[in-house]
């Protein structure tokens, strides 16, 4: 007989081994979100997939709030964090530190996530934009190469945080969830 796995039997890691764990390669940044479900949910992705960082810019909400806690279920305090204020600032010092800045936004210069290829042997920084107006216009030209996710619905756009969830398993099949 099929049952559901107690909370017990997932053999889950606490937060100070989590902090201890080798990360993904991986840096998600979130600019301008106004959502705090959205920063919550992105936090508690991340720390599923062993994201190394979550960088909050400009406007987007900060730990600790009642309401990034409802969806973050307590992912602030295992995933590394921090709020910088520039958006271009913020991705001056990823691309200093190595990492291959890639929007997640519909361009003209975007392709299909499915036709992105991720290096393993490169570090990325995603960056989600806005619930309305995406990434900072601003920004676009310092970013490296933009992916979109397919849709075929009526629908234009998904949620942030669906988005980041997407965004985020495919770079963790490749860069190290096993």
């Amino acid at each position: 007989m099929v049952h559901k796995l107690k909370l017990e039997k997932l053999n889950r890691i606490d937060v100070e081994t989590f902090k201890s764990v080798e990360k993904i390669p991986l840096v998600v940044v979130l600019d301008n979100i106004r959502s705090m479900h959205n920063v919550g949910a992105t936090f508690r992705t991340a720390d599923a997939f062993l994201v190394q960082k979550i960088i909050l810019c400009g406007i987007t909400p900060q730990p600790p709030h009642r309401e990034i806690h409802k969806a973050a279920l307590g992912a602030t305090e295992s995933v590394d964090w921090s709020h910088e204020s520039d958006i271009n600032t913020t991705i001056a010092d990823l691309k200093s530190q190595g990492f291959e800045v890639v929007g997640i936004e519909q361009t003209t210069s975007s392709q299909m996530i499915t036709d992105f290829t991720i290096d393993k042997s490169k570090k990325y920084a995603v960056i989600l934009g806005n619930e309305v107006e995406g990434i900072s216009d601003e920004a676009l030209p310092n970013i490296d190469s933009f992916i979109e996710i397919p849709q075929l619905g009526t629908k234009h756009s998904l949620n942030v945080s669906v988005c980041g969830g997407i965004v985020m398993w495919e770079f963790a099949k490749v860069l190290g969830i096993k």
